[in-house]
């Protein structure tokens, strides 16, 4: 009797589990013939590159130098910040703003077209006039936490960006 109350209870969270939408992550499918990743960008030493290049051995694939016949190329545009002001003091100094850390990249693979892909990083960033060195310091592990997500959703996306690219004319 215990053992079938307890099949019912494991099925009964199964299917409430997986009626809600839940599904375990999985690393980004590619394909087989894939496991190298060239990255390329426009700054030298960016540090979104070397985010991505650290990243990479987390998901099993690992980086090259130069493209060869099987690796992903990803070429990183310039990446940017913006601040939007989002409260003041009543002083009329800023209290808090919005950081949007925006990337732009360029994914190639093995005989198909490039891809361009955007996106978009948002922090909430709270500023202290009274703390500065703190705060400056706050504002620099903000944005390399920025980039390390950047880099987790650029290579999550390689699957998609991998059946959505369109096969090369030249073959």
């Amino acid at each position: 009797m215990k053992k079938h109350l307890q099949f019912a209870v494991a099925v009964l969270v199964t299917v409430l589990v997986t009626g809600c939408g839940f599904h375990l992550r999985s690393s980004p499918s590619l394909p087989d013939n894939i496991n190298t990743v060239a990255i390329e960008s426009a700054r030298a030493h960016a540090p979104l590159a070397r985010a991505l290049d650290k990243r990479l051995n987390v998901y099993g694939l690992s980086s090259i130098d130069t493209v060869s016949a099987q690796s992903v190329s990803i070429y990183l545009l310039p990446e940017k910040l913006e601040r939007q002001l989002l409260s003041v003091y009543p002083s009329g100094q800023v209290a808090e703003y919005e950081l949007i850390y925006v990337v732009r990249y360029r994914v190639q693979f093995p005989d198909k077209e490039a891809v361009m892909a955007q996106f978009e990083v948002v922090r909430d960033y709270q500023d202290d006039p009274d703390q500065v060195l703190a705060k400056s310091r706050e504002l620099e592990l903000m944005l390399s936490e920025m980039r390390d997500e950047a880099a987790d959703i650029m290579i999550r996306r390689l699957s998609s960006q991998a059946v959505a690219a369109p096969v090369s004319a030249d073959k």
